[in-house]
């Protein structure tokens, strides 16, 4: 008996699109795996093809010992009585079940085999991966993080409840071969998916469940959702109905959502790429089979397209699937209700209510509409378009329409424009119609500028809306539209336009060769850039472009920075200024930038920045991170200052100070008391003490820094320096101007931002809670709070200001005008909470410096007990706090609505904790440090030289 029976089908007659060469790369998966007690069960149907025939005994010919090959029933033709027939015949300890093309990563078997035994569990599940519909890469479902985060063992499936939410157990899984005779598990023969019921069925029965975090199948197929739509939701209604069995009614609920949103949606989505007779076959088959009401719970768009599809609106459905992968573009003609706060529906025929998308507050010219092109021929030599551009009643201008058809070269500068004769507003749209000369008027050069986009201006009253043309993939495929080109390097180049509708599902023209001069060309060109020769050049490029990236790369710059650039002079008075690894002009180095310029202290200023210097100071010398002339700069300074820390992998110079101002007290863990950083290798932790070691002067504003910072980061008492923070000397003296003036008038910031004197300002900036994304780019995160809610609710009297991780970039829906504003890419944070009356966050550094304006602080902390147990904290924030500690979202907002109340009863709280957090910080921060650091002499007779200047 083998410890492992994989059963493979071929042949079946619900069992999609099944060859040969998938058989293989199955069959090959088993024999190739780390667990050699594995064998594998072919279970060849009479009906299989004369091919798959071959290679199924060509398979079992080759490994006798590992491969059988099962002839079942003739009557058995279906592929789940073909898998029945597996189940018979395997005689493993364990049996799993592969679709062919399936394939077992190399010690999948080892890995469930373990897990079952270690458990004794009778069914062991591990993660899988499916072809993406779009260039054919392995992809995991996204749910199957949170399913699969560790490896556990579970009483009953509804311990694990993404087991039969999701289709989780389609493939992955293992049954112990005696619980599934014991419990007599068979595969429904009349279902064409019966392996998403047969998971549920088996989970339901066996009881004890491994979960393993081991990726263990790959190239699982997408199902055909359009051809199979009616197998699909018959194989979805009986696990719901297994659910209701078992007495799981809200587990039915949350399927039902799951459903509509992993095969409805994606089958909306397909909608474009579908033929128009398909399309319309697809919406009747939903219609009759869909009879459940579509789960009020979901997103809008999605409620919109699976309405759409249970209606049969086949038309409805290809709207509803430009408006899935374009949810800022007006799709449908949505109604507005009267009054304010009005409902938003999107359209007569489908009442879903799509309030939260925020149209309502679009307005003609910033909205972007969508265009359908309704046609597309040729008439008389030219090119005919028509079409209709969306436009709901409440953004229709009071002003006659005009417009123009534009096409532009991609990838350039050139367009050419066409007039639009005939436009006609009718009611909630604009319809067009234009003819193109694109023979005469449209020059390409030939070369470079071969594909040419469509779009459309309209103009009315002074307000133009620029609309890219939508249409489905059959539009224009098989209608023969061609155009004779003329470009402008001879028809050597190019001899015909054709439209074509892109991946993107908007209209274009591209220049291609139909005639035998141009094709005659184009195959010379070809020949002349792929033949030896050629790709003998194009490899030595290739080389000598890796040879330079090689000279710009990091590691390059790195290793001459220390071996050479350190070995130069230092040029007394520089100062090279650092703010959150160059990603803005602000926070203490800032400051003390800003005090030394008024206290006319001598020094050559530079200044780094990551991507833009847009905000840098004018008067100081930039130059981007990380290129060569930062690294000149850094080699010949005489000051590092900086808040966060300059590259790791560069030494400081033995003559230079480093001056270290950080950016936050700590709550959270930091350093090497951090549980990530205690798990580090050796060489790992010691390049953090050598990049900590480099520090000469570290900023404290307490002595909770001193015991926890400073402890943290193993930095000796003689570099300590107890002046607080130069960036919270702005809060002081706000603090100190309001108790003697009052909060009004307000900084200039507030009129910048188009905050209402009457509004109150609550400023929320949560912490940071990942890494950034690949690239450097930031990662964009849902914010914890519902932004969209408070705009609701407290929207009339007070604007909220988003204010994001440096690291990372915030998602904000659409919400009134004044109520929701992203400050995130502003530069100094400390303007922000000088403007804000109230300060909303969770684990934040934040709260110790805007406690110094003795203003309210509210905390919105769902997850504090997960975050300090995971992270770790230096104390109790619920004891601490300077504010009320909320959980929830309806808790946070009950302490904003009675504001004045919490700010009575959490005034000692607050004073106490700036006491406690914030002793040093007395609003001469900045002079003190100046006076420390640079006021010697030796600086003083420096003079300024500035040479502003990006370097690269």
């Amino acid at each position: 008996m083998s410890d492992f029976s994989c059963v493979i089908t071929a042949g079946g007659e619900n069992g999609g699109s099944e060859g040969p060469d998938a058989l293989r790369a199955s069959v090959a998966s088993v024999l190739g795996q780390s667990l050699r007690g594995s064998e594998a069960v072919v279970v060849l149907a009479a009906r299989a093809d004369g091919p798959t025939r071959t290679a199924a005994r060509a398979l079992a010919d080759s490994s006798p010992d590992r491969v059988r090959l099962i002839h079942p029933d003739p009557a058995a033709r279906t592929t789940g009585a073909l898998r029945n027939a597996g189940l018979d015949a395997a005689t493993g300890r364990y049996v799993l079940v592969l679709t062919p093309g399936e394939r077992l990563h190399r010690h999948a078997c080892r890995n469930l085999w373990q897990a079952g035994e270690r458990s004794r569990a009778d069914l062991v599940a591990g993660r899988w991966s499916r072809t993406t519909e779009e260039g054919g890469k392995e992809q995991e479902p996204p749910w199957q993080g949170e399913l699969y985060a560790r490896s556990r063992t579970v009483a009953r499936f509804a311990d694990a409840p993404q087991l039969v939410v999701r289709d989780a157990l389609v493939t992955g899984f293992c049954l112990r071969r005696e619980a599934a005779r014991r419990h007599g598990l068979r595969y429904e023969e009349d279902l064409a998916h019966g392996e998403i019921l047969f998971g549920p069925l088996a989970a339901a029965a066996v009881g004890r469940i491994a979960l393993v975090r081991r990726l263990i199948v790959t190239g699982r197929a997408v199902p055909d959702r359009a051809r199979d739509l009616a197998a699909l939701v018959e194989a979805h209604r009986r696990v719901a109905a297994t659910l209701d069995a078992h007495g799981l009614p809200a587990l039915r609920e949350e399927r039902e959502r799951a459903f509509v949103r992993d095969h409805l949606v994606p089958l909306a989505r397909s909608f474009p790429r579908l033929p128009a007779a398909r399309r319309t076959r697809v919406a009747a088959t939903a219609a009759r089979v869909l009879t459940a009401p579509v789960p009020p719970e979901l997103p809008p768009l999605e409620r919109v397209a699976a309405t759409l599809l249970a209606r049969g609106d086949a038309e409805g459905v290809l709207t509803a699937a430009y408006a899935l992968s374009r949810p800022a573009t007006v799709c449908a003609p949505v109604t507005v209700a009267t009054g304010e706060g009005g409902r938003v529906e999107w359209d007569d025929r489908c009442p879903v209510d799509v309030t939260e998308l925020g149209h309502q507050y679009r307005v003609f010219g910033g909205a972007r509409l969508m265009n359908r092109l309704t046609r597309c021929t040729a008439e008389e030599g030219r090119l005919l378009l028509e079409g209709r551009l969306v436009l709901p009643t409440h953004l229709t201008p009071d002003a006659p329409f005009t417009a123009t058809l534009e096409f532009r070269a991609r990838g350039g500068a050139r367009a050419v424009a066409f007039p639009v004769d005939d436009v006609r507003h009718d009611g909630n749209g604009v319809t067009w119609g234009a003819r193109a000369d694109v023979t005469r008027l449209l020059r390409p050069l030939g070369v470079r500028d071969t594909a040419w986009d469509a779009r459309l201006i309209v103009e009315a009253g002074g307000v133009r809306s620029v609309s890219d043309l939508f249409g489905p993939q059959d539009l224009v495929e098989g209608t023969a539209v061609r155009f004779a080109a003329r470009p402008r390097l001879g028809r050597l180049a190019g001899d015909t336009w054709e439209p074509y509708i892109t991946l993107k599902d908007h209209l274009a023209l591209r220049l291609t060769a139909r005639r035998r001069p141009a094709r005659t060309t184009r195959r010379l060109v070809r020949y002349a850039t792929h033949f030896r020769p050629a790709r003998k050049a194009k490899l030595l490029a290739r080389a000598l472009r890796k040879r330079l990236d090689r000279y710009r790369s990091r590691s390059f710059k790195a290793t001459t920075y220390n071996t050479w650039l350190t070995r130069l002079p230092v040029r007394r008075g520089s100062v090279v200024f650092e703010s959150h690894m160059g990603r803005c002009y602000g926070d203490s180095p800032r400051a003390l930038h800003e005090e030394i310029r008024r206290q006319g202290v001598k020094l050559r200023s530079t200044w780094s920045y990551d991507t833009s210097p847009a905000g840098f100071p004018d008067d100081a010398r930039l130059v981007r991170r990380w290129s060569w002339r930062y690294l000149w700069a850094l080699a010949r300074a005489e000051f590092w200052v900086d808040n966060q820390g300059f590259p790791q992998h560069l030494r400081k110079p033995a003559r230079t100070t480093y001056l270290q101002t950080w950016h936050g007290s700590a709550y959270k863990r930091m350093g090497f008391d951090e549980t990530r950083v205690r798990l580090q290798n050796a060489p790992q932790r010691e390049r953090l003490q050598q990049a900590v070691h480099r520090f000469d002067h570290f900023l404290v504003r307490s002595e909770h820094d001193v015991a926890t910072l400073a402890r943290a980061y193993r930095l000796p008492e003689d570099r300590l320096l107890r002046t607080g923070y130069p960036r919270n000397d702005a809060l002081v003296a706000e603090r100190t101007r309001t108790e003697s003036e009052g909060r009004l008038p307000r900084p200039p910031l507030a009129g910048a931002l188009g905050i209402d004197d009457h509004k109150k300002v609550v400023l929320y900036a949560p912490t940071f809670r990942g890494g950034p994304a690949a690239g450097g780019k930031q990662a964009r995160r849902r914010l914890l709070l519902d932004v969209r809610q408070f705009a609701e609710r407290f929207g009339d009297s007070y604007t909220l200001l988003v204010r994001a991780h440096y690291l990372e970039a915030a998602r904000l829906p659409l919400c009134p005008p004044g109520t929701v504003i992203d400050v995130s890419r502003h530069h100094d944070v400390s303007e922000l909470l000088a403007l804000a009356d109230v300060l909303v966050t969770d684990y934040s550094s934040i709260m110790f410096d805007f406690a110094l304006l003795d203003r309210p602080v509210l905390l919105y902390a769902p997850d504090l007990d997960t975050y300090a147990a995971e992270r770790g904290s230096y104390f109790d924030l619920r004891e601490k706090a300077p504010g009320p500690v909320t959980a929830t979202q309806e808790e946070l907002f009950a302490e904003l609505a009675e504001l004045k109340k919490s700010d009575i009863r959490h005034a000692s709280h607050r004073a106490a904790f700036a006491a406690e957090f914030g002793a040093y910080d007395r609003g001469d921060a900045a002079r003190q440090v100046v006076a420390a650091v640079f006021s010697r002499p030796g600086a003083s007779r420096i003079t300024d030289h500035h040479d502003r200047g990006a370097g690269r």
